[in-house]
């Protein structure tokens, strides 16, 4: 009986010696993780030429979005079939703002990819009819 109880008290004495310690601080919620979200991405300039004849496609970009929201490399990934419009395309792209992604709380650079579609207009504007006059004028 005597060693049952010694070891009852050692047990609730040890017990016990745990209750003046401060208790852990709650760990800090991480945040979560977000991705890049588009903030201003005006369209590119459609050459007027380009449109009135009809000429359009889309240019996909890989770009790097650097952890301040700018794009950081903008690499054509495929054309659209005319270099004027892939130039107009990366242009933009590379103007465009954007609101970084983040990881743990931080802003992370990311790489994405990016489309830019040229659909010709329909109707075609009044200013096309200059623009398909002076072309027959070989100008």
């Amino acid at each position: 009986m005597k060693l049952q109880y010694l070891l009852l008290s050692s047990l609730a004495l040890a017990a016990l010696a745990g209750c003046n310690k401060t208790p852990a601080e709650p760990a800090a919620p991480v945040a979560a993780p977000t991705e890049v979200a588009a903030v201003k991405t005006p369209p590119p300039e459609y050459p007027i030429e380009l449109a009135c004849q009809g000429i359009g496609g889309t240019s996909t970009f890989k770009v790097t979005i650097a952890a301040d929201g700018q794009p950081s490399q903008v690499q054509l990934a495929s054309g659209s079939g005319n270099a004027q419009l892939d130039e107009q395309a990366q242009k933009a792209v590379q103007a465009w703002q954007f609101k970084a992604a983040t990881r743990a709380g931080q802003t992370v650079p990311t790489t994405i990819q990016v489309p830019v579609s040229f659909n010709p207009p329909q109707p075609k504007p009044d200013q096309c009819f200059a623009v398909e006059e002076r072309l027959r004028r070989g100008g």
